[in-house]
């Protein structure tokens, strides 16, 4: 066994160089295109994000953007956000938060492209939308064979494995916080973990995105705080921590973590692995949101990738380069954090870690689940295998608390890198269009309007399932015809 994951562990760390390229060299060409968006729009970001959703043509509200951007932060929003930079930092050194930042701004663009192109392409669900990647490579690209791979895919990697990882990672938490790991601590954690996800689950995206539209914003809102804190009665040592962080970033400061090579390769890793753009996960949430304009929730998922990284991931990072912990002395993951918080809170905050993890593992995993939904429903164009797609998750999630994964994760690693390069090998062909998209909403937002988007306003445009003007409640204006 020991073999099978150092095998697959070489294949990762050589193939994801070249998925890295792939995605750092995207990312800046639509940076570059884009005359920079992904800063000059953040005003729009936020006037996007708290619009009321449409009603739908059975004259129910469909799901908003802050509801869909709430399952995408559900996913994204997780362990990894508190034991992924931990293991950045003691690997990389702190150089690394600096390219995890840097990650984020890059990302924010493609996140852009693929969540536009997910809105534009989606079609009709029971009481809401769908689609994603798979969508706008049958739709847009034409090409179902290529949405098929990538929705076997990604169901398989979080719909499954991420999913049983996250128990795992949930019966860690709460085994630190107890002292112990036995069987009956495991089992019993695995089967609350699987009734509350299965009475999630079951109720369908609208329940998802209910749920995750509380969790996510309340865990990852106290974790912030007490982050802050951290930051107030260390506010001397502030500078130097940034200064620590630019200086090993570009060499100018070795230690023990590593150098530049180490920092780089960490941090943009961490950055990538944290707020999944182009990945082609996030994309799925997107498309559910009933707005008036594709290109709005494209924008709202860019500001997704920042709330992720520049606020979570930064707040982990804080709590463990305030706290001068011994860089490359063993502690890695959520043990370091869990140290670091510590020595500057106090025990308690050991066990308010475990419950903030269990939490965000949750709902991460009631995120993952969304995706593989979405998935399965393109690749059968049922909803009868429902049922049991949902079933098997609950099992997955069961298995997960009592067993452990190594090789299992590190496939999942493998089959994220695939993922990720059948998404942005589609992005490619594709992102004229969202370009175009945007110059059509730009010329609304110029003349002072609620941008609107219909079918056909942009011309050469084919493949489209909806937004005809049912789709949208409000009449046609004359700023909304080419």
């Amino acid at each position: 066994m020991d073999a099978a994951v150092d095998f697959v562990t070489d294949v990762n760390d050589s193939f994801w160089h070249a998925v890295i390229a792939l995605l750092i060299g995207s990312g800046l060409y639509y940076t570059i295109r884009s005359r920079v968006i992904q800063i000059r729009l953040i005003p729009d970001m936020l006037r996007s994000i708290v619009e009321k959703p449409r009603t739908l043509p059975d004259g129910e509200k469909g799901i908003s953007a802050f509801r869909a951007f709430s399952i995408s932060a559900a996913s994204r929003v997780g362990t990894g956000n508190v034991a992924g930079v931990a293991i950045a930092i003691s690997v990389g050194g702190p150089g690394a938060v600096f390219w995890m930042w840097v990650m984020a701004l890059i990302g924010a663009a493609t996140a852009f492209v693929e969540s536009t192109l997910a809105q534009l392409y989606k079609v009709r669900d029971k009481g809401a939308f769908r689609g994603g990647p798979a969508y706008y490579m049958q739709y847009g690209l034409g090409k179902r064979w290529m949405g098929m791979v990538f929705a076997v895919i990604i169901t398989v990697t979080y719909g499954f494995v991420f999913n049983a990882v996250q128990t795992n990672s949930i019966v860690d938490a709460v085994a630190s916080s107890a002292g112990e790991k036995t069987t009956v601590l495991q089992v019993g954690i695995g089967a609350v973990v699987a009734v509350l996800v299965a009475a999630v689950i079951f109720g369908g995206v609208r329940r998802i995105s209910s749920v995750s539209q509380v969790v996510v914003p309340v865990m990852a809102g106290a974790y912030l705080i007490i982050g802050i804190i951290v930051v107030i009665l260390n506010i001397e040592e502030v500078p130097g921590m940034f200064r620590l962080v630019f200086e090993n970033a570009f060499g100018l400061r070795e230690v023990a973590g590593g150098g530049i090579a180490a920092a780089f390769m960490n941090g943009i890793r961490r950055g990538l692995f944290s707020n999944e753009a182009g990945m082609g996960s996030a994309p799925n949430a997107g498309a559910t949101a009933s707005v008036s304009h594709p290109v709005k929730q494209g924008l709202v998922q860019s500001l997704g990738v920042y709330f992720d990284t520049w606020l979570v991931c930064s707040i982990t990072a804080f709590i463990i380069l305030l706290s001068e912990p011994d860089f490359g002395s063993g502690l890695a993951g959520a043990t370091l954090t869990q140290n670091a918080l510590a020595l500057q809170l106090g025990d308690w905050t050991v066990h308010f870690l475990a419950v903030l993890i269990s939490f965000l593992a949750f709902t991460s995993v009631i995120g993952n689940y969304y995706y593989s939904e979405s998935n399965v429903e393109f690749l059968t164009g049922s909803r009868k295998v429902l049922p049991y797609l949902r079933s098997l998750v609950v099992v997955c999630v069961f298995l997960g608390a009592i067993g452990s994964v190594p090789l299992v994760w590190a496939l999942a690693d493998l089959a994220m890198g695939v993922m990720a390069t059948v998404n942005l090998i589609a992005l490619i062909p594709l992102s004229g269009i969202a370009y175009a998209l945007f110059h059509h909403y730009s010329g609304q937002r110029k003349q002072g309007r609620d941008p609107i988007f219909r079918r056909g306003d942009v011309p050469g445009i084919k493949g489209i399932q909806v937004w005809d003007d049912e789709d949208v409640d409000v009449e046609p204006t004359p700023s909304a015809r080419p």
